[in-house]
């Protein structure tokens, strides 16, 4: 028996369909505020329209009818008008079926349009969610907690910036990866899961590319994600890596993540070393591996965290977050002593952010001294500015100062 046709008003069909027929339409020269503001009106109609007179080609029907938008917009003598339609609609019903493999291009074409350096990072992952990922206004708002009104005008001031720009040019692959990378640690928030938004997006990604830092990204996604599960306690508070339930994390999608590591190191050489999602998605698998937090290969991770913090020659530009995991994994082999003597030599650099006083915490915690642990965990909180993280810093101060004062003498 033959199989039921695709529902054309299904979301996820139509979030596909969303960046093919937009990035047909920028492709041929049309810009890309009047080409998105066109698909928009023809997806109101198909919402309108399509529960009584499903098409036959979907594509193809919102191909059509956002070119007519266009020129609607453009023309107004009826007689041009409706010669202009009918070579639309033959064009359209003439036009092949997209193959796989012209969606993935036109998914990687759109994701550099949407990326472009003229845009701020903020504006490049609001149109990206918007274009590429076909969510709508309102579900990028509620993901970043924002008015609708203001991510409404934070969109159509990116479409602004991007009108009379050329995009047949190739990008930088190095800015689509850093957007994908901030949309996935968004997270989730609302209705729209971020983190799995950023995922899908990053597969479209790596197999319309050969760059194997296109793969690290999606297996630094996918190895991180593997442990959402546990990420969190029943009363939803976090629970930190060395204390979760590893039987929670889910295995196949670690699998998937090493393996899809495994195929971009495997293109290193001496002149392409691996880059910095490559490294990161590294240690993400010795964390993963370990069946148990002591059981964890910190000389590994160390020698990864060294090859991280080196892709940045100037000490002053270095990455915070690498930096204080080096840190960390530094008390972890050598010593909590010599981990606090690192966490000294970055006070001037990063010594105002929450995030030091939570690692100077853990290490004093390491290295048996509650009392100095509760101090730094508590100052972390004070400096903390997301709730969910400064009420866990809170409780590791409570926690400790319990030992603190448990302690003989």
């Amino acid at each position: 028996m033959a199989g039921r046709p695709a529902d054309p008003l299904d979301e996820g069909a139509l979030r596909a369909l969303v960046p093919r027929v937009l990035a047909a339409m920028v492709r041929r020269g049309e810009q890309f505020d009047a080409a998105e503001d066109a698909l928009q009106e023809a997806l109101l109609e198909a919402l309108r329209s399509w529960p009584e007179h499903p098409p036959r080609d979907p594509r193809a029907w919102l191909t059509t009818v956002a070119t007519r938008r266009l020129l609607d917009a453009r023309r107004s003598e009826a007689a041009r008008h409706r010669r202009e339609e009918e070579i639309v609609e033959e064009a359209a019903r003439a036009q092949p079926p997209p193959t796989a493999a012209a969606a993935e291009d036109d998914t990687l074409f759109l994701l550099f349009c949407c990326c472009h350096p003229d845009l701020s990072p903020a504006s490049q992952v609001a149109l990206t969610l918007r274009a590429v990922g076909g969510l709508t206004t309102r579900e990028i708002a509620d993901a970043f907690y924002v008015p609708e009104a203001t991510m409404a005008q934070r969109i159509s001031r990116a479409k602004r910036t991007l009108r009379g720009r050329r995009l047949d040019q190739p990008g930088d692959l190095a800015v689509v990866l850093r957007v994908l990378y901030l949309v996935y640690t968004a997270g989730h928030a609302g209705r729209v899961d971020l983190a799995g938004e950023a995922i899908r997006l990053a597969r479209q990604l790596a197999a319309a590319t050969d760059e194997p830092e296109a793969r690290g990204l999606l297996a630094l996604m996918l190895l991180n994600h593997a442990r959402l599960p546990a990420r969190l306690d029943a009363e939803g508070r976090i629970v930190t890596l060395d204390r979760q339930d590893r039987s929670r994390w889910d295995s196949r999608e670690i699998a998937e993540g090493v393996s899809i590591l495994q195929s971009a190191l495997a293109q290193q050489t001496e002149e392409r070393p691996p880059g910095r999602y490559q490294i990161e998605a590294a240690i993400a698998a010795l964390h993963d591996d370990a069946a148990s937090a002591e059981e964890t290969d910190w000389p590994q991770i160390l020698s990864w965290y060294d090859d991280l913090v080196a892709l940045t020659a100037d000490p002053a530009r270095r990455d915070p977050a690498a930096v204080l995991g080096r840190a960390v994994a530094v008390g972890h082999v050598d010593g909590a002593a010599v981990g606090l003597r690192e966490t000294e030599r970055l006070r001037e650099s990063i010594g105002d952010r929450h995030r030091w006083h939570a690692v100077r915490g853990h290490l004093h915690e390491l290295a048996g001294d509650p009392s100095a642990a509760a101090a730094a965990y508590a100052e972390a909180a004070r400096r903390a500015t997301n709730v969910a993280e400064r009420d866990h810093l809170v409780r590791q101060a409570a926690r400790q100062h319990a030992r603190a004062d448990a302690a003989p003498g």
